[in-house]
């Protein structure tokens, strides 16, 4: 054992000899290229170490930039592939459409810049792009200011406002239950149509709309605004659409609780002062936050003084966006035709003679759709029978239907289960029903502005329509509209129809009256914004 042990060692140790003489050898060899070939090893060996250190993390950093960038663009907005327009874009755009800006703004030309959730802006794409008034109202809108909106009828306001509203809610959800955006309209039915948009829009975020309007039960407005339907739907109430009269009812109820309002919305502003609304708008203003908490959207057709004032009494430096003129002006994609009448009784004949040149056949399908007005509601029931009689399908929308009638022959207009519908002005603001290509004013209104807003029931969303309007002079108040009619006409560049006017009625223009003060109301006076102490 210890002989073996003994020679095992000695192996070892010639084989450590043999080792280092090979060393040793090898050592002279590399001096013989002088001393300068060690060092330049060594850098090699350290540029080696250095490139093969790096080479190791470099993979991975690609990685951890591609996952933060993931992470940043779990709230994308739709703006981060799209470049803003163009100055010489802006100005030809707005030239083109006839806008004023004060301040000036950059406008969104395309749905792909605005700075909204990819979730939000989808289903816009289905529009070609934004109309005048939202391209030039969403940049402040969407900043969170105040907005004055003055445009012609059909020109999506609903959008202007109801995108920035969502955007508003989904950006700082309310940790509360309640509503924190109202929107106030004049009449029932462009309630219920904002409404069916909201709700569109705002199901998919789980976000509520709920429409309060009279006419119809109170017991499902409240079930809304309670947030009792929110186990079965899933939908938190956050918007109210309605009437004045109905919401002030339900404040009064206590079933409406407006504290939270920080987004509020006048539409068709105009009409409601014209309506008489001021002081149940105030009124219900006043239940909301401050003017300096809220942000205000206001809309209108016309930019009067009374406009004006209400503007500065609720918002804080709006922007103002004016799509063509701040005087009253028809849709300019509309084209009117007017006819006088002697006789009264020749307008049915010649009613059913435009129908039977615009609709194809008595009982062949067809989507186009006239919409006639006439002026009281039982004109309206007579003329609907009149055209039922000649073999069309007609259906009446007035005022002394009820609630559910009228929101029935809506639905059968708008799907062309009737493909003609005669109406008292009731359905003159804010409707968008697909397809009315032509307006037959069967009878005049009362009131130019009301004339402005029938044919705005066609030429909606960018399309063309066509408005035939019965003239007869009957009565003191179509005489006394005759001037007015006929300048509206000129401006429009409708110079040859206003002629048919003057050769036969005063071009005289009748002084503008207030819906509640009548013809002695100034609305060139500033009111006076604080109280004074009267001393006797």
């Amino acid at each position: 054992m210890d002989v073996d042990a003994e020679a095992a060692r000695k192996k070892e140790k010639k084989e450590k000899k043999k080792r280092k003489r090979e060393a040793e050898a090898a050592l002279v060899a590399s001096t013989e290229g002088g001393e300068e070939a060690a060092p330049e090893k060594k850098k090699k060996k350290r540029k080696l170490e250095e490139a093969v250190k790096d080479e190791i993390p470099a993979p991975a950093e690609p990685k951890k930039q591609k996952k933060s960038k993931s992470k940043q663009a779990e709230p994308s907005t739709s703006s981060s592939d799209a470049a803003p327009a163009s100055e010489a874009e802006v100005t030809a755009f707005l030239a083109k459409n006839h806008i004023s800006l004060d301040p000036p703004i950059t406008p969104y030309l395309n749905f792909k810049v605005l700075p909204v959730p990819s979730s939000l802006s989808k289903p816009l794409m289905r529009f070609p792009a934004p109309t005048p008034i939202q391209s030039c109202a969403w940049p402040s809108a969407l900043a969170g200011k105040d907005v004055v909106g003055i445009a012609e009828t059909g020109s999506g306001k609903t959008l202007a406002f109801g995108v920035p509203a969502l955007a508003k809610l989904l950006a700082d959800p309310p940790k509360k239950d309640g509503v924190t955006t109202l929107v106030l309209a004049p009449t029932r039915e462009l309630a219920m149509q904002t409404h069916d948009q909201l709700v569109d829009m705002g199901k998919q975020f789980g976000i509520g709309c709920v429409a309060v309007y009279g006419g119809a039960p109170k017991e499902g407005q409240i079930r809304m605004l309670r947030n009792m339907d929110k186990k079965k739907d899933g939908l938190t109430t956050r918007i109210i659409v309605g009437t004045p009269g109905r919401i002030q009812d339900l404040i009064d109820d206590g079933a409406c609780e407006l504290g939270a309002v920080n987004y509020l919305v006048l539409d068709e502003a105009d009409r409601m002062l014209d309506a008489g609304f001021e002081n149940a708008i105030r009124k219900i203003v006043g239940y909301c936050k401050p003017k300096e908490e809220r942000q205000t959207m206001m809309f209108s057709a016309t930019w009067p003084e009374s406009i004006r004032r209400l503007a500065a009494t609720f918002q804080r430096n709006p922007a103002r966006v004016t799509v063509g003129s701040e005087d009253l002006t028809a849709n300019s994609r509309v084209a009117q035709n007017l006819e006088v009448f002697d006789d009264d009784r020749d307008k049915d004949r010649r009613l059913l003679g435009h129908l039977r040149q615009i609709l194809p056949g008595k009982d062949k399908p067809s989507e186009v759709r006239v919409l006639v007005f006439a002026l009281y509601k039982p004109e309206a029931s007579r003329v609907a029978n009149t055209i039922q009689r000649a073999g069309f399908r007609v259906c009446a929308l007035h005022g002394d239907m009820k609630q559910q009638q009228r929101e029935a022959a809506l639905a059968e207009f708008k799907t062309g289960k009737c493909n003609v519908m005669v109406a008292t002005d009731v359905a003159a603001r804010g409707l968008d029903i697909p397809g009315v290509e032509v307006v037959i004013n069967y009878t005049f209104p009362l009131k130019v502005e009301d004339y402005v807003h029938r044919i705005g029931r066609t030429g909606r969303g960018g399309r063309s329509g066509k408005a035939i309007t019965f003239f007869t002079g009957n009565g003191p108040y179509e005489k006394g509209l005759a001037g007015e009619y006929a300048k509206l006409l000129i401006d429009g560049g409708y110079d040859a129809e206003a002629t048919k006017l003057s050769d036969v009625f005063p071009m005289t223009i009748k002084k503008k009256q207030h819906g509640a003060y009548g013809a002695f109301f100034r609305d060139d006076i500033q009111a006076p914004t604080d109280r004074k102490k009267i001393v006797f």
